[in-house]
């Protein structure tokens, strides 16, 4: 019997169904209805609800509520600090049954095989990966990456059954100004999805950058910036990560009428975030403790994603979907009692029957070795431009401060909250070593340095003792990459991320313990950000406004210019 004429037969009741879920409501995201009945399972597609029905397998979920499976609809995975294989297992049993994801990080550090390497992972995880071609790497010309994607390069990666289209189109100057290789590859996806990434981008500019056929956005740090996008037809997807945190700044927008064109993303969330918080549930969770009416939160977490990205199959607990289905405590507790991908139980058999692949991407730290004196700031005059961060986001202030010239350097001052920021190539090109001044860390001694450094994946160390960040810098080419805290000389805790410098071979709860000892060593040296290592990072994104630091220099973002 094939199958459709199975799902035929068991949508009727003609034989039992596959797999039956008796006792629970359905979250009916139409209507907002609670619906009763059983919800019957062929394979892996729902055939069946609002009606009693036979099983072979049943499974009883009196009590419990059951929405649709989770929609991540802009995410990446690296910065999870965990293979595809372990973010699958970390995010999965939370309901999150499609993940989105962009894997431009890798994919800057070694090119097409980092994505050939998630798509192989896709195929085997027990939630759907979808796996965006990466748009930008690197994303400017203002810094050395491990690799460079041209349209060429994009075009034979395109039609794997992962795929949804271009991902975050970043540099939206080259869009706005029409730069020839970002209109090869606008043109290559032309009539597809393309991602958006335009931050504070307005008026006639945002009006060319959506006329380029760029559908979704996740930048959007205002209620009037997001409006604004709202307005011009682009779906806004509300980003909640480990340091970009938008939700309270949008949830007023999320109403039961801006629902369908509003989803919700994490963008950068790691493992220790995702076990003292959550994931889409903690989302889902905090909006409606927010105010925002439990339909609009599960329709934007859900359907609204799957209408985004094309994605027909999911999003309703309805007959001819995707069985993705989540039993939850309560729409407002949102804790996942279980969950099932594509009609498959998501537990620990699961997991144990997927076949692991190989990682990709190590030994990739190049970096020249460094002593104290690489990290002066030599100068002649005491005018300064230094990065002022926004603690919960990636945007940061453009500052100017005087610092003192002694012996031609510029010396850190904790007293003023100013730290020596550095960044070294490290992909063996041209050993690069830039530096600047940081204000927002609270560092009082010692240094913390990483290779997870957005998006060319540099080192960047941030410091206010020179010896102290050779340390932790050389010390990450010894480890082939991750995070290190180090004072007085000695190295206080890291972790190391041997694939490709930005993900651990370790399960997810090794990845976790470690980033609470690295928080805590951190705090020792004075550090008052809640996430200080991916704080660091973004601060070496050119195409965040207002200040970055690439190792090429500082750069001023809306200038889109390297400093001189």
């Amino acid at each position: 019997m094939s199958n459709l004429t199975q799902r035929i037969a068991q949508a009727r009741g003609d034989e039992p169904a596959d797999l039956v879920l008796r006792g629970g409501q359905i979250f009916d995201l139409m209507t907002g209805e609670m619906l009763t009945g059983d919800v019957a399972i062929c394979g892996d597609t729902i055939v069946g609800i609002c009606d009693g029905y036979e099983g072979t397998e049943v499974i009883d979920v009196t009590g419990l509520t059951l929405v649709p499976g989770f929609i991540d609809t802009h995410l990446h995975i690296e910065s999870s600090l965990v293979t595809p294989f372990e973010f699958d297992r970390c995010v999965a049993p939370r309901g999150v049954t499609t993940a989105i994801c962009d894997p431009h990080e890798i994919a800057n550090v070694i090119g097409a095989d980092g994505i050939r390497y998630f798509q192989s992972a896709s195929e085997r995880t027990v939630m759907d990966i979808r796996v965006q071609l990466s748009s930008c790497v690197p994303s400017t010309h203002m810094e050395t990456a491990g690799a460079e994607l041209l349209a060429a390069d994009l075009a034979p990666l395109m039609g794997h059954p992962s795929a949804i289209g271009l991902a975050e189109f970043m540099n939206y100057p080259g869009v706005i100004h029409r730069d020839p290789q970002a209109m090869e590859k606008l043109a290559l996806f032309d009539g597809g999805h393309i991602d958006g990434h335009c931050p504070l981008l307005s008026g006639r500019d945002l009006n060319a950058y959506i006329a380029a056929g760029i559908r979704t956005e996740h930048e959007a740090t205002s209620a009037p910036e997001a409006l604004e996008k709202l307005r011009k037809g682009m779906r806004v997807l509300i980003r909640e990560g480990s340091v970009s945190k938008d939700l309270h700044a949008l949830q007023p927008l999320l109403t039961e009428r801006t629902a369908p064109y509003m989803c919700l993303c994490t963008d950068d969330r790691n493992p220790l975030d995702i076990a003292e918080h959550g994931h889409l549930d903690y989302m889902i969770r905090t909006l409606i403790a927010l105010g925002t009416p439990p339909l609009a939160a599960y329709r934007a977490a859900s359907l609204s994603a799957a209408e985004a990205f094309g994605l027909k199959d999911r999003g309703m607990i309805a007959p001819g979907k995707r069985a993705d289905i989540v039993a939850i405590d309560s729409l407002s507790g949102c804790n996942a009692q279980l969950v099932l991908c594509a009609g498959r139980v998501v537990n620990d058999a699961a997991f144990a029957a997927r076949d692991i692949i190989d990682p990709v991407g190590r030994n990739s730290v190049r970096a020249p070795q460094v002593s104290a004196i690489d990290f002066r700031a030599r100068a002649n005059r005491s005018a300064t431009d230094v990065i002022g961060i926004r603690p919960g986001q990636i945007l940061t202030d453009h500052l100017h401060e005087d610092i003192p010239v002694h012996e031609g350097d510029k010396h850190p001052d904790p007293t003023r909250d100013l730290a020596r920021i550095s960044v070294i190539e490290r992909h063996g090109k041209n050993g690069n070593i830039a530096t600047g001044f940081v204000r927002g860390f609270g560092l009082q001694s010692g240094a913390i340095a990483s290779t997870v450094c957005h998006d060319h994946h540099n080192i960047a160390c941030v410091g206010v003792d020179y010896a102290d960040m050779a340390l932790a810098a050389n010390r990450l080419s010894e480890i082939e990459g991750g995070f290190v805290v180090a004072k007085d000389g000695k190295i206080l805790a890291e972790l190391s991320l041997p694939v490709a410098g930005l993900m651990s071979l370790e399960p997810f709860e090794v990845v976790r313990d470690a980033l609470t000892d690295l928080r805590a060593a951190a705090r020792s040296l004075g550090v008052t950000l809640e996430e200080p290592f991916l704080q660091l990072a973004f601060l070496a994104l050119p195409v965040i406004p207002s200040l970055k630091i690439t190792d090429r220099g500082m750069v001023d973002v809306l200038k889109f210019e390297i400093l001189s």
